[in-house]
Order: C-alpha cells, then structure tokens, then sequence
C-alpha cells in the first residue's frame, strides 16, 4: 500500500508533542506551512486521525474556501456550530468585537473542560479576517484551555501571526529523491531500465518534491501507457513482457511521455496560479515563468548566453542538436529546453520590483522565494504558469522584460527573447537587439532562428540605409532554407538603393544567389545592367569581373565571359588585375593551354598585394582552386582558413569569392585524405539546407565522397541519388557530382553505370572546354571501367589523352594518377612501369589516396608477373597507409586535429550516416578493405601497424629497431648488444611486420616523429 504522508515523521512527532500537552490543560498551536501541492490536507487529517483514534480528543475540522472569506465569522460559525446567535454575521466596532471574542472563547471553554479539543482548520489562509484575528485571540490565551489549534497555510499566502511560546509552525519539506523513486517504482517505472529511469529522473527534476506534482506526472504516465501506440509521444520504450530480476518479475516499464502530454501536471499547476495565490504570488511566478520558459522557447537553441544574475538567462553549454544542425525539425524560433538556471534571491527580488514598481516582494532568503526557484528549476513549470496566464499580463510583462534587460547590459539573445513577443518593434534600440541576438545565431551555427530574428527587425522603424542592409543579410541567412525567399530579400536590398554605388556592393550577391539557382544568364544580366548604369570606370571593370567568376556556373556564359577578361587583361586598373588574370588562367588550365608552374609562380607573388575591396575574395577563391589544381594543398587551405568563418558559423553563401573557398576547403581536405575535416565542416551545412535551399552539388559531392572513404556506402548514395537540376544546369558543379557517381559505380564493379557516369561528366566538362584532368579526371574513370568491361583498346585511348593533358599540366597528382589508368588498360610490362612511375611521382605529392591506389595496383601487378616478395610488399605497405590515413591523429596536419575539435558535432555521425558506426574502427574505409582483398588474393599477411609506430614493439626490438635505423649492419648491432647475428634478425623480422615495413630504408621514414626511437641511446643494455 502506497504511504500518503512519506517522510513526515517529524511532523507526526510534534502533533503529538502538542497534543499532550493540551490533554494536559495546556493550550497549544501547531501551523503546518507549505507550498502548494505539498500535502498539507492530507497531512492535516492523518494528523486529526491519530491523535482522535483513542477517543482523548474531539475534534471540529473545518476547510475553508477562497468563497466564505468574505464573510465575517464564517470560520467561527463553522467550528461553534451550536452558538446560534452569539455569533455575528458581520463585522463589528473593536469594542463590540472583543466582547464576541471573549463570550466566545469562554464557550469554546466550556466545551473543551468536558473533553480535548482539537480545532483543525485546513488553508487557514482563506478564512474571513475576523475569524482569523478570534483564533489569534485564543492563542493568546492559553491557560486553562485545553485546546490544540491545528492549521495549514500556503507559503505564499501567509494568514496568522502567532505567539511562539505556545506553539510552533513546521515547513514541510520536499520529498527527498529517494521518496519520488520509491513513489515512481510503485507506479511501474524500475531503476536500472531506460523507461524507469528516466521518467523517475522527471519526477526528481519537474516534481520539485512535491507530492502533488510528482502523483499528477505519474497520473500522466499511467494515461501515456494505454495508448495504442505510446512509443509515438516518447523518448523510447523497453520491450514488452516481464523482465527478470533478482527478486523475481516485475512489471514492465512505462513510456516516458513528452512535455505537451503533461496535462494532470500542467492543470494543477495552472489550478495553484489561479487559485491559491495572491497579486504578489502570480506576478511573482509569471516573472519566474517568462524568465524560464520565455527566453526558452523563443530564441533559439543558442538561448542567452552568459550574464549570470538575469532573469531569463540560460546555461547553453549543451546545444539541442549539433551546432548548425538547422534540420528543420523545430519551428523557426523555437527551442527544446536545455539547462536552466532558476533565478532567486535579491536578484530576483530586485528585477520584479523593477519591473512592477510598488509591489511587495518576500524577503530575501525566506523558505517562500526557496520555494519558488526550486519549483522553476525546470522550464516545465513554466510553461504550465504560461499556459494558464492572461495573455493582456503577457503582453505587459515582455517588453517591460526586454526593457530591463537591456538597461542591465544582458546578452541580446536575452532581450530578442522578449521581443518576440512583440507585435512589432517600436524602438531603435529593439532592432538593434533583434540584429545583434541573429548574428550571435548565425555565428553559432543556427542560420534559422537568426533569419527569424532580422525578419522581425525589419518590422521596426528602420532608415532605407539600414533596411537595405538587414534585406542584404537576411538574404544570405535564407538561402539554405528557402533559395526563392533568399533572392526576393536581395532583389529588395537592390531596390531600395537608389545611389548606383551602393546598388553595385549589392549586385554580386544576387547575382551569385541566382547562379547558385541555376539562374546565371539572369544573374549576368543583373550585373551588366548594374555595370552599365555606374559612373566610375573601376567599379564597371569590378561587376564585369565578378560577373565572369560566377559565369562559371553556365558552359556558355562562361565562354563569353572569359574572352572578355582577355580583353581586359592589359587594361585593367591594378587592384581589379588579379582577379581578371586568374579568371583567364583558370580556363586555360581548365583547357589545356597552361601548367601549373605557370599559374603558381603568377598567383603566390600576388597573395598579398592589395585589390579592390569588392573583388577580394572572388580574387582569393580563384587563386585556392589553381593552387589547389597545383598540389599546393596547404597554401590553398591556409587560404580558406584565414578568410572563412570558423565552425560552427556558415559562410555567407551570397558571396561568391567565399563560396568557392567553401569548396576548395572540401576538395583539398578529401584530395590530402581528411575525410572528417570534410564532414565536420560541410556535414553541418548541408543538414541546414532544405529541399527548397540551393542544392549545392559540389559540397554534397565532397560529402558523398568523404562518407564512401569512410566506408559509408549507403550514405554516400543517399546523398548522390537526388537529381536536382543536373540535367537542366551547365554548372561545373553538376559534373563533380556525375564524377562521384562514377567512383562509386566503379567500387561497386558496376562498369556499365560506371562509364555511363564518367562519359556523362566528360560531355558536361567538354562543354566548357575543360579538357585537362585536374579537376574531375573521367577519362582516367572511364578507362577502368572499360577495362572492368573487357573494352582494353578503347580505354587505352582515353588513358593516353588523360596521361597527355595530364602532363601538360605538370603536377604528380594528375600525372599519377594518369599513369595509374593507363597502367590498367595497357597490362604486362608496360602496365607495371607505368605504375611504378605512378608510385614515384606519387610519392612527392600530398595524394594519399592516389599513392595508396597505385601502390595496390603494383603490387597486384608485380605478384602477377612474378615478382611476388616485392608485390607483397608494395600492398603491405599500402595496407599500412590506409590504416594510418583513418586513424584519428595519423595524419601529420596540425590543422586537421584543430578542425576535428571544432567539429565534435560529427562524432555521431556514423548513427546518422547509416554507418553503423564503423567510423571508430580504421578497418571499415574504403582503401582498407581495397589493400586488405589485395593482400589476401597474393596471399600475404594483413598487418595492422599500431597508431604510434613503436607502441607494439619489445623492449628487445625497439632497441634493434633503433640501432638499424641508424645506419648499423645486423653484425654491428649484434656486437653492440651482445647478440648473437640470428638473434638480430628475428627481432627485425618481427618488427618489420609490426611496423608494416620491407625493407630497412623504409625504417626512418615509418619512426620519424616517433619519441624515443630515433634518439641516440648510450645505455644498450
């Protein structure tokens, strides 16, 4: 049987004290005081229950109402039921009143000589005022009067001083944690099981220890759990049917329900507001309320950050979701609550008096305001008080909120909180804080709720300047979400310019939003037509410019646009010339016509002169992709780096320049074998973007390509399965995606749908005169897949022209690889020398994943022709490489671990990507399993060297180890540990596995970096 009063023993204690003493002869008075909700009814009669049952005591109990306290002597009448007409119905002068006092009390003793007495009177609060002030007069005096008067008030209400030599009054207690888990287990919900756990963690945190509370949420689960399909409201359930336990079987957990499901907990909450408090106490817990759940469920997941002491100020340290993760899934503006802080003491007390000037506020300390900020630790109670509020005391209470908040100097995420609820803001200073709370979003990674924010700050009183200015960037926040909405809010930033100067900052963005659509004969018309209407020559030659860079985004515009750089070449003023020239050498490399020599001796002497503001990015983003065409991968991050915003901001995807260093960063980071790089930095923008967002096929390509390495195969073609515009757009960007189609047909031995892909790519590529294989190499594709087809002759004639355009372009990267197709449709001799030239040149270059492809095919090729210990090798060495390539903190770019922990937002992605979760096991990438198939067909041992290269070596090894990587023979090092020569070679033996090496040159390389080992040692033994 479930115990009513839990953990109120002591309280029983003192009712007995008390009532000893009255069945002594000695008035006494006991006030059980509390919040409501805590049981004081219950404790009450289970109080009048025991001291009665013997049949010492009589007793009169009475329960008031809010209703009767009107009434003079309403509580008397009820307890003298017998006194008729000695009892007033209304009030009278003092004189007259103390004299009804003293006929009554000698009444009252008249009846307790015949027995004890006990006057219990529950919510003494509600009683008349006259009534209340006879009870204090008995208290009064007490000699004689065998009477306990027993009463229960709300704490926020408090109804009677007392005097404290006669009597006491207790504060009940919340229950303790351990007494809500004993209540949640006699409703069903075990410890130790998901469902029990957690909904007893509930009743800890949204119960506040209060009987009532805790019983209404268990009401609500009890209700949940006959639902027909309750796992549709829950976090999870644990499968039917009884479940073991030591003790024997118990019954199965209960769903855990969502918030909106409370409706017992939300009601009395509601019932306690609107019933049981005074003026002071609603407006005391609406504040409470606004603070907690206001700025909760407004904002956005980033909430208020920082400035502890404001009402409405939130702990955020842990984001709702991964930061950037705009899915879509709340609606903008909204938020899950997180953590909150409950504001109390003087704090508190200080902001409502500000905010409700004149109203008296409990003490600073008292057990009332404890009561209060334990009741509104969690946003649950908030919203029940919010629920049950006039809206009018809502619509007053906000902006005097926002008001307050920003006099304080809160956070502007804080005061947009408040705002929100707003119709419109009404004053300067409210936009500003609407614009300051969006780019604190945006910032964090939350582009949304930052869109939500300038959508109400352009509804305040705004000059035409500043207008244009919020359209401009609201613009570019909705592009992910709504690339239509994104262009309308630019085309009115256009417009609402009428100075041509400032219409030509403006232009770019809309015109790089409408290429990014689809849209870039539209868009070179918007910035021809800018460029035209402009007075300075310059800044004509910088929208014809900018206008060629996003031209790329169409095959034929992008023609037209280059035979006008070349015009402008010789002409052009000097801060405008970089941008024109690396323009044209983008083409020409593209066409063949230009190597990569060429293109970095012009663009690294440029780096850092200076350019016309309006071009410098554009300028930058072009100079990263020849540099990055050019193997010079670092110089092309470092690029990106310096001029992109840090995770977890996006960059604004309005400026071309910026988005083409989003996608050099993708590219470089999969071309140098940093798959998470690229999905800690672009996973996150793609989940923000929506259907009706820019489809960008060039991030969803890296993405897609970076999951295939990582052995996400299923998530990788999810990713490339949608087909957008492909067929209707001339974009490069949609020939990168058909690229990466093709990769993944070739892995999956699909040769058909391979070449179909590959030849796909190359149509869409020659259009735009793009021949050379630095960007998307589909012959190179093509030629294996003709191979895998059994169409040698055919392969071999796209294998030769790549190798051609290849190196004229002059990098080991694309000669490389090159090589690698043409080694494949050539076979035999020549096969195996274009493959180890491969590998030479491969060497050189930050091309993993190349070096490993081609190491794996030299050592298949070498097996074959019957060079077996060297072919074994070659695939030792690149099964060694690819694990060290998926080994968290195997690659020795610094960069690489600092974006990882940027991007700890990724670390569950395996769940989401379908991977199953083998992101954490080096096994699981693609060029692992490539190398370990290969080792396994020329039946060589798998080795898996360990993450640090001397981790798995004896202390005897290690010490070989270290002497032959200094240079010293097998005899040498024998004599030097006293080791006999056999020895000496079985320790190396050993270690050369372990290590993933053949041969003793390859020692320095595989240890370099390696503490310890390389060191010179004098103490050999």
């Amino acid at each position: 049987m479930t115990d009513p009063m839990p953990e109120h023993d002591e309280v029983f204690a003192v009712a007995a004290g008390a009532a000893a003493a009255v069945r002594s002869g000695h008035a006494r008075w006991l006030t059980l005081r509390a919040m409501p909700g805590m049981g004081r009814t219950t404790l009450l009669e289970e109080t009048v229950r025991r001291e009665t049952a013997d049949g010492a005591m009589a007793a009169r109990v009475v329960h008031c109402t809010s209703a009767e306290s009107t009434y003079p002597f309403s509580l008397v009448r009820r307890l003298l039921p017998d006194a008729g007409q000695d009892v007033p119905f209304t009030e009278q002068p003092p004189a007259d009143e103390q004299h009804t006092f003293h006929r009554l009390g000698a009444r009252l003793e008249r009846i307790a000589r015949r027995q004890p007495l006990l006057l219990a009177v529950d919510d003494l609060h509600d009683a008349d005022e006259v009534s209340r002030r006879w009870l204090g007069y008995l208290a009064r005096r007490p000699a004689g009067l065998p009477v306990l008067l027993l009463s229960t008030e709300c704490l926020t209400r408090p109804a009677l001083a007392l005097p404290e030599a006669h009597g006491t009054s207790v504060l009940l207690r919340p229950l303790s944690d351990s007494a809500v888990a004993r209540l949640a287990r006699r409703a069903g919900y075990e410890a130790g099981c998901g469902a029990g756990d957690a909904a007893t963690a509930l009743c800890v945190r949204a119960g506040a220890g209060n009987p009532t509370l805790v019983r209404a949420l268990l009401a609500d689960f009890a209700d949940l759990a006959k639902l027909s399909d309750p796992s549709t409201l829950c976090g999870g359930t644990e499968p039917a049917g009884l479940r073991e336990h030591p003790t024997g079987p118990i019954r199965p957990p209960r769903p855990i329900p969502s918030v909106v499901h409370l409706h017992r907990y939300r009601e009395t909450i509601a019932r306690w507001v609107t019933e049981r408090m005074d003026l002071v106490a609603r407006r005391l817990c609406l504040t409470l309320a606004v603070g907690a759940v206001g700025a909760v469920g407004a904002v956005g997941a980033v909430g208020a950050v920082g400035g502890a002491g404001f009402v409405g100020v939130r702990d955020t340290a842990h984001i709702t979701g991964p930061a950037g993760a705009d899915d879509g899934s709340a609606s903008p503006g909204t938020v899950r609550p997180t953590s909150y802080t409950a504001p109390s003491g003087p704090g508190l007390l200080s902001q409502v008096a500000a905010i409700y000037p004149g109203v008296r506020v409990p003490a600073p300390g008292s057990a009332y305001l404890a009561g209060l900020a334990r009741l509104f630790a969690d946003p649950l109670t908030g919203e029940a008080v919010l629920a049950a509020s006039d809206p009018a005391d809502l619509a007053d209470l906000h902006p005097r909120f926002a008001r307050l908040l920003h006099e304080q100097g809160a956070p502007a995420t804080a005061v947009a909180a408040h705002l929100l609820h707003l119709d419109r803001p009404a004053e300067v200073w409210m936009s500003q804080c609407l614009e300051d709370a969006a780019d604190a979003l945006r910032d964090a990674g939350r582009p949304r709720p930052a869109a939500h924010l300038l959508r109400r700050a352009l509804h305040g009183p705004l000059t035409p300047a500043h207008r244009a200015t919020l359209s401009l960037r609201l613009g570019a926040l909705e592009l992910l979400h709504c690339s239509d909405s994104g262009v309308r809010q630019l085309r009115a930033a256009l417009e609402l310019h009428t100075d041509a100067a400032a219409r030509a900052a403006v232009a770019p963005a809309l015109g790089q939003a409408l290429a990014a659509q689809g849209r870039t004969g539209l868009a070179v018309q918007v910035l021809h037509r800018e460029s035209m209407d402009v007075d300075s020559t310059e800044l004509a030659r910088v929208l014809q410019s900018v206008s060629a860079l996003i031209a790329a985004h169409d095959a034929v515009a992008w023609r037209d646009a280059v035979a006008r750089m070349r015009e402008l070449v010789s002409c052009v003023p000097t801060a405008i010339e970089p941008l024109v020239r690396a323009l044209v050498m983008e083409y020409d490399a593209g066409a063949g016509r230009l190597s990569s020599a060429e293109a970095v001796r012009y663009i690294l002497p440029r780096l850092s002169a200076q350019v016309h503001p309006q071009i410098r990015t554009g300028w930058l983003g072009s100079a990263a992709t020849l540099l990055q065409w050019a193997d010079r991968t670092q110089d092309a991050l470092a690029l990106a780096d310096a001029w992109l915003p840090p995770p977890p901001a996006f960059p604004d995807l309005s400026d071309a320049g910026l988005q083409c260093l989003v996608s050099v960063r993708a590219e470089a980071a999969l071309m140098t074998g940093d798959f998470r790089r690229v999905l800690a930095e672009n996973d996150p923008l793609l989940k923000a973007r929506t259907a009706q967002g820019l489809p960008m096929p060039h991030i969803v390509s890296m993405v897609a390509l970076a999951r295939f390495e990582l052995g996400w195969h299923s998530a990788a073609w999810r990713l490339l399965a949608v087909p957008r515009a492909e067929h209707t757009d001339s974009s490069w960007e949609w020939n990168e995606l058909r690229y990466a189609r093709g990769l993944l047909h070739l892995d999956e031995g699909d040769w058909q749908a391979a070449l179909d892909a590959f030849l796909a790519c190359g149509t869409g590529q020659r259009a735009r005169d793009f021949v050379s294989p630095v960007a998307t190499p589909w012959r190179s594709g093509a030629a294996h897949a003709l191979v895998g087809l059994g169409r040698p002759a055919q392969a071999r004639e796209l294998a030769e022209e790549d190798l051609g355009h290849a190196r004229a372009w002059g990098t080991p990267r694309t000669v490389g690889r090159a090589l690698r197709a043409h080694a494949a449709a050539l076979g035999g001799r020549r096969g195996l020398e274009a493959l180890s030239e491969s590998v030479a040149l491969l060497r050189t270059a930050p091309a993993p994943v190349e070096l490993i492809e081609s190491l794996t095919d030299l050592g298949r090729a070498r097996i074959d022709a019957g060079y077996g210990r060297k072919g074994r090798a070659d695939l030792r060495e690149a099964h060694a490489l690819a694990v060290r390539l998926l080994v968290p903190g195997g690659r020795t770019e610094g960069h690489a671990r600092q974006v990882h922990g940027a991007g700890a937002q990724h670390r569950q992605a395996s769940a989401d990507q379908g991977g199953g979760g083998h992101e954490s096991r080096a096994g699981a990438g693609r060029l692992v399993r490539l190398t370990e198939k290969a080792l396994r067909a020329g039946a060589a041992r798998v080795t898996r060297p360990a993450a640090s290269a001397g981790e798995a070596l004896s202390p005897a090894e290690r010490r070989i180890v270290r002497l032959a990587a200094q240079g010293q023979t097998n005899a040498q090092i024998g004599d030097a540990l006293h080791l006999a020569r056999r020895t000496v070679e079985t320790h190396l033996t050993h270690a050369y596995r372990k290590l993933g090496v053949s041969r003793r040159t390859q020692l320095v390389g595989r240890l370099k970096g390696t503490t310890g080992l390389l060191d010179t040692d004098s103490h050999h033994g």
